[in-house]
């Protein structure tokens, strides 16, 4: 493994906690993170991993008898929200438009609805502490938020950055891939020192945002060439020409296999899970070069 890829050991209770900046705290259990602000009028608490559970109270209350006041949703996912019933019914909970809307859809009782809903940015103020709330348009998930605390320099973007790790299989599941790319190049905008990303063994800095950008761009460019160079007279020698299901997969999988055997040797000594997840992460970005893109490869206009 990569000595980026690795954290702090999970102690006994079973999560560690870290304060990374003055009244910022970084909880996980190794796989999952979230956040949470301890202020003069009480406790910012951002996500609610079901990994973590009711750890969250026990985290929170090891370090302060002060209440939770406030809850953030980064998204609406489940991995990362499941557990926000823990908190007080009472506190005011806040999302993004999207983030509420599909909320309502799912109407599950672990995820309550958002009390207050944003459009562009929401600012929290809370005694001697802030959160800035900002939407830049759909990345992993439709609705998913940069959540900022400016005055510790702390930034929290869940599932698009993975500070030591290559992103999550097919490129973090996202909604819009174009926006998961470009939401890296958006955290860099911030003047950040920690960065909380959700996943995985530890808090991130700018430099891991710089290292995963460089990452989908190698990503990007070799699967980019990988759509015209491979040779689909061969791959498609031995598939049923009446099998169009077919005919796209053999092609897609040949594709990934050739970006993913150039890509691995040169990050799996740089990124955990390199050699685990780059192939179907070249899968994603292939289909996101020709939907998106618009780079078609033996599938472009015809002469």
């Amino acid at each position: 493994m990569p000595p980026a890829a690795l954290g702090p050991e999970v102690p006994k209770a079973g999560y560690v906690l870290e304060e990374i900046a003055d009244g910022v705290f970084w909880l996980s259990e190794g796989m999952y993170q979230m956040m949470f602000v301890v202020t003069d009028e009480g406790v910012i608490a951002v996500d609610a991993p079901p990994t973590l559970g009711h750890n969250i109270l026990r985290a929170i209350g090891s370090v302060t008898s002060r209440s939770i006041t406030q809850a953030v949703y980064s998204h609406q996912h489940s991995d990362h929200v499941g557990a926000m019933s823990v908190y007080p019914e009472d506190v005011p909970r806040y999302a993004h438009r999207i983030t509420a809307e599909r909320l309502a859809l799912l109407r599950d009782p672990n995820r309550p609805l958002p009390t207050h809903v944003f459009d562009d940015t929401l600012t929290i103020e809370a005694g001697d502490h802030s959160l800035q709330l900002d939407y830049k348009g759909p990345n992993h998930a439709e609705g998913n938020i940069f959540i900022y605390a400016p005055t510790q320099r702390v930034l929290m973007l869940v599932d698009v950055i993975f500070p030591g790790w290559v992103p999550f299989s097919n490129l973090a599941v996202s909604a819009n891939i174009p926006g998961f790319v470009n939401a890296s190049e958006q955290a860099l905008e911030y003047p950040f020192d920690k960065l909380v990303g959700g996943h995985v063994t530890r808090p991130g800095t700018p430099d891991d945002v710089r290292t995963q950008i460089e990452y989908l761009k190698d990503l990007r460019s070799t699967t980019e060439a990988a759509l015209s160079s491979v040779d689909v007279q061969k791959i498609l020698a031995p598939v049923d020409a009446t099998n169009a299901w077919a005919i796209f997969k053999a092609y897609l999988d040949a594709v990934a296999a050739q970006a993913a055997d150039e890509l691995v040797p040169r990050w799996s000594q740089r990124l955990g899970g390199a050699d685990i997840f780059t192939l179907p992460n070249a899968w994603a970005m292939a289909e996101a070069l020709r939907l998106d893109y618009g780079s078609m490869g033996p599938f472009g206009i015809v002469p």
